[in-house]
């Protein structure tokens, strides 16, 4: 089964809001009318609305970093689903890495995330991923499978399906490591039998699994070729268009 590539730019906290809004109008002029996978970009939480009006009538999708699972009430400092699906967002990165280790997200919180962006009719891009400690002590499978299984915890087949997953090897997430092709193909693989597992090889087949960590022009086509890696997530090579642009054409 043919799917679709996608290939999501996460800028982290980069830019400000004049930044975000000339790379997005570079990032539109670039793509053009072109026959490309799926784009998207991932801004910081105050650019958003800029760079929605920005991406308007293109078929760049527009990416929220995080979201809080309630849609509103007494929560100071969060931004909830039923905002970013306000301001235009198509996708929300969900469980990323750094949410994890540096601001305590658990694999429940996770879950309830997920389930509240399908909700408010945004697909999450569920990442997944192992510390070196866990891969050097033979957990890495263990790790994903636990992730996986939490971020999909009481979703339908139909919601299911909905999911992108991001595998994102933490060791490899901005250190200039990336895993070998053949390494993430076979977590790559494991993330798809475990989603068989659970809904059937049917909905598993058409499920888009990114690889994310260190991804950059001269390795993303390598990472790409592999039969059940079907795009990026990218990180730093984000940030400027040429190393964006050209992982883009990877991707093709």
């Amino acid at each position: 089964m043919s799917r679709r590539a996608l290939v999501a730019g996460n800028w982290k906290l980069y830019k400000n809001l004049r930044e975000s809004a000339e790379l997005a109008s570079a990032l539109v002029k670039a793509t053009g009318t072109q026959a490309l996978p799926e784009i998207a970009v991932a801004p910081v939480f105050t650019a958003l609305a800029k760079v929605a009006d920005v991406l308007a009538g293109s078929p760049i999708g527009l990416a929220a970093q995080d979201v809080f699972w309630e849609p509103q009430g007494a929560f100071t400092g969060e931004v909830g689903p039923l905002q970013l699906a306000d301001i235009g967002c198509r996708y929300v990165i969900v469980g990323h890495s750094e949410r994890r280790q540096l601001f305590g997200e658990t694999d429940e919180h996770v879950g309830r995330k997920v389930k509240a962006v399908l909700t408010h009719g945004m697909a999450p891009i569920l990442c997944v991923g192992e510390t070196l400690d866990e891969r050097e002590a033979g957990q890495a499978e263990a790790v994903v499978v636990r992730q996986l299984t939490a971020g999909l915890q009481g979703l339908d087949a139909a919601e299911a399906a909905k999911v992108v997953v991001a595998y994102e090897p933490v060791w490899a997430i901005g250190t200039g490591k990336t895993a070998s092709p053949g390494d993430a193909q076979q977590m790559h693989a494991r993330v798809r039998a475990t989603v068989a597992e659970r809904f059937g090889g049917g909905l598993a087949e058409q499920l888009r699994v990114l690889y994310g960590g260190s991804v950059k022009p001269d390795n993303a086509a390598a990472l790409m070729s592999e039969p059940d890696i079907d795009g990026a997530l990218v990180g730093g090579a984000s940030l400027t268009l040429d190393a964006f642009s050209a992982i883009i054409t990877a991707a093709k």
